[in-house]
């Protein structure tokens, strides 16, 4: 399960288990409670503060947990809202927020990635992909938007039309993520760029990101079920 640790005045949520490096740190039902649980010791914080989030090994995170999802068709509107919520709780999260890509960043991960303030990759290897279109999977409304807010247009229509896989260099020059650094400095450059910025916390920050990100917010957190009601309403 993922877990907290501070490096000064920045927390860094480690999203895998610790001592494990082989996990997908794939978003199971019980991963969100974990996470959001760790995101609430954070905002309990009092004074400067920033958040980056990262993961050891192979993987960042690749997104929705397909086997859960399989075995649990009855759930998937209840769990989408779920990963809906989380992506919205972090494109809004009042501390500087920072995601060190250190591992592949597949489907929901590059997501929620981009819902982080700064995004910090790996240069050598590892990829940031949108793969729905390769695997036939749709994404949700507020996906969209939430990348349509926060990532170059030209770029992100390209990453969800074609299911590219990017190295760091390349998702560096078309704005995918905003640094690179060799995988053992990635989670450094992250916590120091967070540190620059510790000073920012508190519910103003929030406030700014909630109205910049006005429409992808609501689009998030609209019910799924809701949209597939109105879908049925208007012949679709």
């Amino acid at each position: 399960m993922p877990y907290l640790e501070r490096s000064g005045d920045v927390f860094v949520l480690y999203l895998g288990e610790e001592g494990k490096r082989d996990s997908e740190n794939a978003f199971h039902p019980d991963w969100i409670t974990t996470v959001d649980a760790l995101l609430d010791r954070v905002e309990q914080h009092d004074g400067p503060a920033a958040l980056v989030t990262t993961a050891t090994g192979k993987f960042y995170s690749t997104g929705l947990d397909t086997g859960w999802v399989l075995a649990n068709t009855d759930k998937l509107n209840a769990y989408i809202d779920r990963v809906q919520a989380l992506f919205a709780r972090i494109l809004t999260f009042p501390f500087p927020t920072v995601a060190a890509l250190a591992g592949h960043t597949f489907g929901g991960g590059a997501i929620l990635a981009a819902a982080h303030d700064h995004r910090v990759m790996r240069e050598d290897r590892g990829y940031f992909c949108l793969p729905g279109i390769t695997i036939g999977a749709s994404y949700a409304p507020g996906s969209i938007a939430l990348l349509a807010a926060r990532l170059p247009a030209r770029a992100v229509h390209t990453a969800l039309v074609t299911g590219r896989r990017y190295g760091g260099v390349e998702a560096r020059e078309l704005g995918l993520v905003d640094e690179v650094a060799p995988e053992q400095q990635v989670l450094a450059a992250a916590v120091e760029h967070a540190e620059g910025l510790v000073a920012t916390r508190g519910r103003t920050l929030g406030e700014i990101k909630a109205s910049l990100y006005a429409d992808a917010v609501t689009s998030l957190r609209t019910p799924v079920a809701n949209l597939h009601a109105q879908e049925a309403l208007n012949g679709g």
